[in-house]
């Protein structure tokens, strides 16, 4: 494997525990703050979910995209004919619709009425963590099936 596959390769996976980190947190963050009444606190929960999502969630969203991609570019054969790749984009495109979400719901909270309940947030909170362990065993076991030689 070559150097810069291998810095790319750890430039993502830095990225996706930093934005899964992230993402999960913010999240819970929804839970507490749907769940919440005193005007001060709310404000708080405002002001920690705008830092994470700027600060942390965003970024390195932008790092594990950026460097899966890289790695692509760099050994388009190496991943791109394996059929688990294929499945594994797929849930990282569910993934950053998840992402995309997380920002919406972000600005909706910056006014009432809020959106959807505490209850769905606790579901919501979920999905990422199920996405992110459809995306580790795929690249952990990388299945032979829906297989397609595409670079000989």
């Amino acid at each position: 494997m070559s150097g810069l596959l291998l810095f790319f390769k750890s430039l993502h996976i830095i990225g996706v525990i930093a934005w899964m980190a992230g993402l999960l947190y913010l999240y819970r963050l929804y839970v507490y703050h749907r769940a919440e009444t005193e005007p001060v606190v709310m404000e708080r929960f405002r002001v920690m979910e705008r830092r994470l999502w700027l600060a942390i969630t965003v970024p390195a969203a932008w790092v594990a995209v950026l460097a899966g991609l890289a790695m692509l570019a760099v050994a388009p054969c190496t991943y791109l004919p394996q059929g688990w790749m294929t499945l594994k984009l797929l849930l990282v495109l569910w993934l950053l619709a998840m992402h995309f979400l997380a920002g919406g719901y972000r600005r909706e909270f910056l006014e009432e009425p809020f959106p959807l309940t505490e209850k769905a947030f606790r579901v919501l909170n979920e999905v990422p963590t199920m996405l992110m362990i459809g995306i580790v065993f795929l690249v952990i076991y990388r299945p032979l099936w829906w297989w397609w030689p595409i670079c000989r």
